[in-house]
């Protein structure tokens, strides 16, 4: 199992980061290590000293495929959940600044919080679906499928012309505006629509 993860895929996020919208989709993968299951707490990394949040609605791939047409990918997913792609964003930046790759600030140990998934088939568009992120009973994040650069087929049709997908593989589909640190006793709320599907402490 694979967790393929896609950056800078809502507009508003890309402003907020000071980047620039990218010609192809933005792609970098996580080992199956950094998956938090069953609502885990999060250990903050001795390593870093600013840790972000980024929550993101993610595609469970059903069945292998590559070099996927787009009219074809909607038939490689049956489910929808929803995640936090945690990012140490002082290490990322240090790495950025020297060109080196990131995969240490992004694919760490507990760097993939991942929580319940819901049957597609459960809504009415997948293009208009809502998703957001409390910590401790704030909203941070809020996002919409309707916003997203690159939707969830395209996506599987892009991926797929790199890597093989297989049964459980993971996408994790990009994250919306509000991207900020966690601290310790932080406890994160993630919901799709409003029914929650991911509620963890930072430890």
């Amino acid at each position: 199992m694979k967790i393929i993860c896609i950056g800078l895929n809502y507009g508003a996020h890309i402003k907020e980061m000071n980047s620039a919208i990218a010609e192809e989709p933005v792609v970098f993968m996580k080992p199956d290590t950094a998956l938090i299951k069953d609502n885990q707490p999060f250990y903050y990394p001795s390593f870093s000293k600013e840790v972000h949040y980024e929550v993101e609605l993610v595609l469970k791939i059903n069945k292998p495929g590559k070099n996927i047409q787009v009219q074809f990918a909607n038939k490689y997913y049956d489910e929808i959940g929803i995640g936090i792609d945690f990012t140490a964003r002082d290490l990322q930046a240090k790495l950025k600044q020297k060109g080196l790759p990131w995969e240490k600030a992004k694919a760490f140990d507990g760097a993939a919080a991942i929580g319940q998934f819901i049957n597609k088939k459960q809504f009415a568009d997948i293009n208009n679906i809502n998703f957001h992120l409390t910590i401790n009973g704030t909203m941070v994040q809020k996002g919409n499928t309707k916003n997203l650069l690159t939707s969830f087929d395209e996506i599987i049709a892009y991926v797929s012309k790199f890597f093989t997908l297989k049964t459980g593989d993971l996408i994790y589909t990009g994250t919306p505006k509000g991207v900020g640190t966690v601290k310790i006793s932080d406890r994160l709320e993630a919901y799709i629509e409003n029914k929650k599907m991911l509620d963890f402490e930072i430890k």
